[in-house]
């Protein structure tokens, strides 16, 4: 057996009995400087690991009782993921420990089960705080790279500075500090390289609870000269695009981001880009995004289909605008549509309209298209007047075999 051990916070006393005897038992000791200095007066043969070790390739060599250190649990963000690629799973016992994340909690005095936990290795800044905004309670595991002022600083950006903050750092040693702050001031703070990093979110202002989560009005959005997909309409758009919640959603040419914003609550577990180029049409998206704390709403600045190579396939594609690129846009579709994806696009023209179904016809895909014509009453008369909208034509484009059915 190779016997995997995390150690406590606070050093050598935080190992439990069965540990501290599966250490003295040992041939070879395996972990970090720091913690092999606990067991210096062991017989056993120590092996210092650095971020350059193959630890899989040293214990396949070595002969005997193995025992690596590791610190908290070796399984939370730790080497127990690489040594089960690597090793058969039946020569491998873990023996857990309190993690530094664990360890925060308890620091600040708050519940952690409910909580998401990031590493930032690996990851882009832009995921990691996707997920952030994306949840309530977040631990961040950060990196040199991912500082906490990088971090906030990206929430700032996107406007969403509505958590408290407590910023741990060198857990259980003498020069342990933890921090309670806000997104705006920790920049301000000089963070030391261990640390984790704790949100929790308390937004800055409470959303409408008098707001529906489908068919929000207009006036709600701030938007450039009334350029959004009408309430009437996109509560249509929304029941044809058929969400599941963990789906991904493409909204091209999001303008004010009302779609967004109401498929965010559809899909819970699910990733929406909304992109958008027109400089006037980002600045009030941007605000939407905030006004009504989306979560899973990811915004793509740039002209489509050019900036959609870095996204994931979409299992789910809304158009409410193609800046004169419609055919180019829905070739990239095609090509990365998941297999019975759909497309639901809007039209007001007869030659988008045309385009439109021309490209999803020659292309295999089954088609229906729905004619809204939509009339509200007005309140700036004396009478009740009906105000007719333009007509909007709604493609629903499905890909599948010509035989299959939209029902």
């Amino acid at each position: 057996m190779i016997y995997v051990v995390g150690a406590g916070i606070a050093g050598q006393e935080g190992f439990c009995q069965r540990v501290l005897q599966l250490v003295a038992e040992a041939d070879v000791l395996y972990g970090p400087p720091n913690l092999l200095a606990l067991f210096a007066r062991l017989p056993a043969r120590q092996v210092a690991l650095s971020a350059d070790s193959d630890l899989t390739a040293l214990l396949e060599e070595a002969e005997g009782n193995q025992v690596v250190l590791t610190a908290g649990d070796p399984l939370f963000f730790g080497l127990g993921r690489e040594l089960l690629r690597n090793l058969p799973r039946e020569e491998l016992e873990f023996v857990p420990n309190v993690s530094s994340v664990q360890f925060a909690f308890a620091r600040i005095k708050q519940p952690w089960d409910d909580a998401l936990f990031v590493s930032a290795e690996g990851r882009s800044m832009t995921h990691l705080v996707d997920r952030i905004v994306a949840n309530d309670k977040v631990a961040v595991l950060t990196d040199a790279r991912h500082t906490p002022a990088a971090i906030a600083a990206e929430l700032l950006r996107r406007g969403r500075d509505g958590y408290t903050v407590y910023l741990c750092e060198n857990l259980g040693t003498a020069e342990e500090r933890v921090e309670q702050t806000s997104v705006a001031q920790l920049p301000q703070l000089v963070a030391a390289p261990l640390n984790v990093l704790i949100f929790i979110k308390c937004y800055d202002s409470e959303i409408d609870d008098s707001l529906p989560t489908l068919g929000i009005p207009d006036s709600s959005f701030m938007t450039v000269k009334k350029q959004i997909t009408p309430e009437e309409v996109r509560v249509v758009v929304l029941a044809k695009l058929r969400l599941r919640q963990d789906m991904v959603l493409w909204d091209i040419g999001a303008g004010s981001g009302s779609v967004s914003i109401e498929a965010d609550a559809l899909l819970p577990f699910g990733r929406i880009f909304a992109v958008e180029r027109n400089s006037d049409s980002l600045r009030f998206l941007r605000q939407n995004l905030n006004n009504f704390h989306s979560r899973n709403v990811r915004l793509v600045e740039g002209e489509a289909p050019a900036c959609l190579e870095d996204l994931p396939d979409p299992d789910r594609v809304f158009i409410g605008g193609s800046g004169g690129n419609l055919w180019e846009l829905l070739e990239v579709i095609d090509e990365r549509l998941s297999a019975s994806g759909r497309v639901v696009l809007t039209a007001s023209t007869l030659d988008t309209l045309v385009a439109a179904t021309d490209f999803f016809e020659n292309n295999g895909y089954v088609i229906e298209v729905v004619t809204l014509n939509i009339a509200r009453t007005s309140s700036e008369t004396d009478y009740k007047m009906f105000e007719a909208l333009n007509p909007v034509y709604v493609v629903v484009a499905l890909k599948e075999s010509a035989s299959a059915a939209l029902a």
